[in-house]
């Protein structure tokens, strides 16, 4: 197969323009990695609120901080986008969905519900 490009000399991924199905791939990989690093620190949480009333208490205050109110809409985000494009990839795997229309609203249905929970989440602390 002759190609009249020559092939790029550096990669700016910058300037890549993903499908939505690419991003919701990597963001499905991403929010892998983000849920299986939040494991401990939450189990740790837990832990605490679970010993006393002291306990408790601290990890109130804490999750009232916004550095964890952050991180806590990050986790909720990542939990709803790792859940519905998981479905997605299982439903994929079946045959429904593969065309290429189908495959790029899901992906977009995906990538803003996911967000829409994050949001909800976020309003419902306010």
């Amino acid at each position: 197969m002759v190609t009249d490009k020559p092939a790029p000399k550096f990669l700016n991924l910058l300037q890549i323009r993903l499908p939505p199905g690419g991003v919701t791939s990597i963001a499905h990989r991403v929010s892998g990695v983000f849920l299986f690093f939040t494991i401990p620190f939450a189990a740790w949480l837990f832990d605490l609120s679970l010993r006393d009333t002291g306990g408790y208490r601290q990890v109130l205050d804490w999750l009232h901080t916004p550095l964890l109110r952050l991180v806590a809409a990050l986790l909720v985000w990542s939990l709803a986008h790792h859940l519905l494009a998981g479905l997605r990839h299982l439903l994929l795997d079946v045959g429904i969905g593969v065309e290429r229309l189908p495959a790029r609203r899901s992906a977009q249905l995906v990538n803003f519900a996911a967000l829409g929970f994050a949001a909800l989440y976020l309003a419902a602390l306010a």
